[in-house]
């Protein structure tokens, strides 16, 4: 069974959905692998890095099919765009396939698993330019756009259902990727990362950097997301009912409290305490 759900995406409904827990933490902290500049789409490059990946997203896929939930994929390719492609010696051919690569593994996953009860979303993940905590050398909207609409335009072009945006950290990266997602035809969700205190790591308010999306881009993302944070930082914001609020549809929480700042400085994962 083959779907390409861009009309409607189905998440968009009252059902739930499951995503998988942060591609590059698992496959480093739980698998032991290396990945250059935290790059997990380098593994596609061999067969057993592909089967590192495969097994990493079937663990998720079996979740889904066991609880009867739909399933987000979100492909490695995270750190897939120019620059960090670069400093990894591909060019602007090789990045492209491997962006393509990345789908591909994620329609067979579909394919094995996709049906009625467990409906398949396939997400093409864009990850920030520089860094996923630290905002440091920023861009304009219009840098943004330019710098992310080469790899949207090629995962455009494959079966993905849509893009969403990981760990944006400042409000003009967010806006430049979803005008960039406009230009090429694609749904984007925008997921904002947020320190200890709720905050962007810039100190904006979440609630200012949706505003600021939706007001610059006519509301185009299709929702937001909030990644890589612990509950404790951002628990406030869900019980808001302000429409801003009510365009949060997706959770990828840390397990952990620590900052980002010592989350960089971590040499093991910290499982947290599941029960709370």
């Amino acid at each position: 069974m083959t779907t390409n759900f861009r009309a409607s995406l189905p998440q968009l409904g009252r059902d739930l959905f499951l995503t998988d827990g942060g591609t590059e933490t698992g496959l480093v902290f739980n698998q032991g692998l290396e990945l250059p500049y935290f790059a997990a789409f380098d593994l596609l490059k061999t067969p057993q890095g592909e089967l590192a990946v495969r097994n990493y997203y079937r663990s998720y896929a079996e979740l889904a099919k066991k609880f009867g939930v739909g399933l987000i994929l979100e492909s490695t390719t995270w750190r897939a765009s120019r620059n960090w492609g670069a400093l990894m010696g591909y060019g602007t051919d090789t990045l492209a396939g491997a962006n393509r690569k990345a789908i591909e593994l994620m329609e067979e996953i579909r394919r094995e698993y996709q049906t009625d009860r467990t409906p398949v979303v396939i997400g093409g993940c864009i990850g920030p330019r520089r860094d996923g905590y630290v905002p440091g050398r920023t861009m304009s909207t219009q840098e943004a756009e330019s710098y992310h609409l080469e790899q949207i335009e090629t995962l455009a072009a494959t079966s993905a259902d849509m893009v969403c945006a990981m760990t944006m950290n400042y409000v003009e990266e967010a806006i430049g990727v979803a005008r960039a997602a406009r230009q090429a035809g694609m749904p984007v969700c925008i997921s904002f990362t947020v320190e200890t205190d709720g905050r962007l790591p810039t100190g904006l308010p979440l609630k200012s950097a949706i505003k600021q999306v939706d007001d610059q881009t006519a509301g185009y993302p299709v929702y937001y997301m909030i990644n890589c944070a612990h509950p404790t930082h951002f628990g406030t914001v869900l019980t808001s009912e302000e429409p801003w609020a009510q365009r949060i549809l997706g959770l990828r929480a840390h397990a952990f409290r620590m900052s980002h700042a010592d989350l960089d400085e971590a040499t093991e994962l910290d499982p947290g305490d599941t029960a709370e």
